[in-house]
């Protein structure tokens, strides 16, 4: 098992960064890839970004540079800065983790972009 938590959302103006944070905790050494999807209003889910355990990324088409991910092994936390905040990215930003071929999700964090 693995439990996921995200911190770091909030309230935020356009323009403006965030830096979200997913500590996971639980079978760490099993965890393969993690990563951030989100929960737009009145959309499906969709993947943000991912990092494989080696450092490999993967981001949307949508990010445009604007996102980075970032993973630090030995604190067993995955990082997304968001940069030049929109208010189209008001939402839920869930974390995600692969491990053994089963999928695990953290509560999620809220952020809210104004204009």
């Amino acid at each position: 098992q693995v439990q996921l938590v995200e911190s770091g959302g909030g309230l935020a103006q356009a323009g403006e960064s965030l830096r979200l944070s997913c500590a996971a905790s639980g079978s760490i050494s099993s965890i393969n890839v993690m990563g951030w999807y989100r929960h737009l209003p009145g959309k499906q889910r969709e993947l943000v970004a991912a990092i494989s355990r080696g450092g490999g990324t993967k981001y949307a088409d949508f990010v445009e540079g604007r996102f980075t991910i970032s993973r630090d092994n030995a604190k067993n936390t995955v990082y997304l800065q968001v940069n030049s905040l929109k208010p189209e990215d008001t939402g839920v930003y869930y974390c995600h983790a692969e491990a053994l071929a089963r999928d695990y999700w953290g509560l999620g964090t809220l952020v809210t972009v104004s204009s």
